[in-house]
C-alpha cells in the first residue's frame, strides 16, 4: 500500500528490513514483528514538502526509508530547529502515546521515502509485546539526553561551537573522522539556528585552521581534540 505525496519515484522497500533498524522493534518476537511489518504503508515526498504540522492531531508513526527530514517548533512566531533525522530514524510516536496534538513541524529536506504505521496498529503492537514498550522507553530516553545536550549547546556555544559540535555528531555516525552524510551549508544553518553565510564563513575558518578538511562534498575531521575543545566537549 502507498500514500503518495509529490513526484518522487516510489522505491521498492522491504518493510521488515526497515523495521529492524528501529530500536524499539529489536526484541520483538518474530510473529509480532511480521504482523507490524505487514501493516506499514509507503509514502513518498518531495524536498520541502510538509509531513507533520505543529498542533495537528496525530495518528501515525513514521519510519524514514530514504532521505532527510527536519524537525522544528514555532515559538512566539519564530521557528526553531530541533533535529535532523535520516534513514533508519523514526518520528511521530509522541502523539500516538499521549493523544496530544503534534508538538513540532516535520519537513522533508530532500526527496524522501517514508513508511507509516497507524495508531491502532502501533498501540496493538505495544499491548501484545511488552519488550517493544521497554525498547520504546529506551529510545525516548536517548532522545531526551540528546535534546538536553543540544539545548546546552544552543545556550552556551557561539556559532563556531555549534558548527563544530554538529560536525562531530555527524562524524560519529560513521567512523568519527569522515562525515558520510552529504549536507549543504544551508542545511547546517537550519540545524544550528544560524544563517548560511555565517556557516560558510565558519566552515572556511575551521578549514584554514586545519580542524577540518573539505574536499568536494566530503568533510573530514582532521583535529578531533581541537574540534571537541571548540564544541565545548573538553
Amino acid at each position: 500500500r502507498s500514500l503518495r505525496g509529490g513526484d518522487v519515484a516510489e522505491l521498492r522497500l522491504d518493510p521488515a528490513e526497515l523495521l529492524r533498524k528501529v530500536p524499539f522493534f529489536e526484541d520483538t518476537p518474530a510473529e509480532e514483528f511480521d504482523k507490524a511489518a505487514a501493516k506499514l504503508r509507503q509514502r513518498t515526498l518531495s524536498a520541502g514538502e510538509a509531513i507533520i504540522s505543529q498542533g495537528d492531531r496525530g495518528n501515525t508513526l513514521y519510519l524514514i526509508a530514504r532521505g532527510v527530514v527536519r524537525v522544528s517548533r514555532t515559538v512566539n512566531g519564530e521557528e526553531h530547529n530541533l533535529a535532523t533525522l535520516m534513514a533508519g530514524d523514526f518520528f511521530g510516536e509522541m502523539s500516538l502515546i499521549d493523544d496530544e496534538p503534534r508538538s513540532a513541524h516535520v519537513i522533508a529536506m530532500e526527496n524522501s521515502n517514508l513508511l507509516v504505521l497507524l495508531r491502532d496498529d502501533f498501540q496493538r503492537c505495544l499491548e501484545d509485546n511488552p519488550r517493544m514498550a521497554l525498547g520504546l522507553l529506551r529510545a525516548l530516553t536517548k532522545r531526551l539526553r540528546l535534546a538536553d545536550s543540544k539545548i546546552g549547546g544552543l545556550v552556551l556555544l557561539d556559532v563556531t561551537g555549534r558548527v563544530a559540535r554538529l560536525l562531530l555528531e555527524m562524524a560519529d555516525e560513521n567512523d568519527g573522522v569522515v562525515i558520510s552524510r552529504k549536507v549543504t551549508h544551508h542545511q547546517i544553518a537550519q540545524m544550528i539556528g544560524s544563517s548560511r553565510e555565517t556557516v560558510s564563513r565558519t566552515m572556511r575558518t575551521l578549514a584554514e585552521e586545519n580542524l577540518i578538511e573539505v574536499a568536494g562534498k566530503t568533510i573530514t575531521v582532521r583535529d578531533r581534540e581541537a574540534m571537541e575543545s571548540t564544541a565545548g566537549l573538553r
